[in-house]
């Protein structure tokens, strides 16, 4: 019998579904809860899954709390959370972890500060931040297996192929990710899906901005990554790699695998006390999109190394 662990889910963001789809994922769901969110994407893909699919052994989302009352409502009715928080600090001592469930790096580290100060388990939705002060500040707890932060993308179950063969792949000489949306908040799912795969070997970072942001990476052995954050459009998330001999294409879509992995992952974290991912992954992917956004700013090749964590 292990011991039960009590988590809370905090935050929500415009256009993020994660506090729905995770607190699902490990409670199970109300099927007219959910569908009265709001999120249909989330609800349709919910229900196609079998009961046995849901939760971990003596894991439970126990409270809930957003910056909306009424939004909160739905999301403890949605996702069988039976406390809704109304202050947030009330949170700290009902939990043995939380989980930040928003895409806006801005709010990251003012909701994870106190958590982390009290000795709580955290994870943090991607990005973890792009201010390096807040990564200075996250970096102990990321080493200590305190803190655990990435995107889902890392866990995707397209890419189990080329993961697990990677030595037979080939000597890799591209790989290009295409997402929709911006590349502060979507460009991490293709970085984290590739370094999922690769590990990391960038040395600069450069952007083209166009019609859509362009990310050109240029790795230690002068492979190139590609990230193509499109913006508005037809619903994208796709990986390509080619070798000297091979190529492999993703899409990813199966969002409900890929985050029942990384909440699997969190709850690992919590038991063991070690790292699911190494920190200096963590904070390198974070040192890609900072360059990335210098080399817009700036108009020029960042490299990796003028970054400093």
């Amino acid at each position: 019998m292990v011991a039960p662990i009590q988590l809370g889910i905090v935050g929500f963001n415009e256009g993020n579904g994660h506090p729905f789809s995770f607190s699902a994922i490990i409670n199970g769901f109300d099927p007219e809860g959910m569908k009265a969110s709001g999120w249909d994407v989330i609800y349709n893909y919910l229900k196609t899954r079998h009961a046995s699919e849901f939760g971990f052994d003596s894991v439970h989302v126990s409270h809930a709390w957003t910056q909306d009352a009424a939004l909160t409502e739905k999301l403890v009715k949605a996702s069988k959370i039976p406390n809704l928080v109304v202050d947030l600090a009330d949170m700290i001592d009902a939990v043995d972890g939380v989980i930040i469930a928003r895409d806006d790096y801005e709010t990251h580290y003012p909701l994870a500060k106190d958590f982390l100060e009290q000795g709580k388990f955290v994870f943090i939705d991607k990005p973890l931040s792009l201010e390096v002060s807040e990564l200075q500040f996250f970096r102990p707890y990321l080493e200590e297996g305190k803190l655990m932060s990435c995107a889902g993308a890392r866990y995707a179950r397209e890419l189990d192929e080329i993961r697990g063969h990677l030595d037979a792949f080939g000597d890799i000489k591209l790989i290009r990710g295409t997402v929709i949306n911006g590349m502060e908040k979507y460009g991490i799912h293709m970085l984290d899906g590739v370094l999922g795969v690769t590990g990391f070997h960038a040395r600069s970072v450069s952007c083209v901005q166009g019609k859509h942001t362009s990310v050109r990476i240029r790795n230690n052995d002068d492979s190139l990554l590609f990230i193509d954050a499109l913006g508005n459009s037809a619903k994208t998330l796709a990986l390509d790699f080619w070798s000297d001999t091979k190529r492999f294409h993703a899409e990813l879509n199966d969002n409900f695998s890929m985050f029942r992995r990384l909440l699997g992952d969190f709850v690992g974290m919590i038991r063991s006390r070690e790292p699911p991912i190494d920190p200096d992954l963590v904070l390198n992917s974070m040192k890609v999109l900072i360059a990335a956004q210098r080399s817009l700013t700036e108009e020029r090749e960042v490299d990796i190394d003028d970054i400093s964590i």
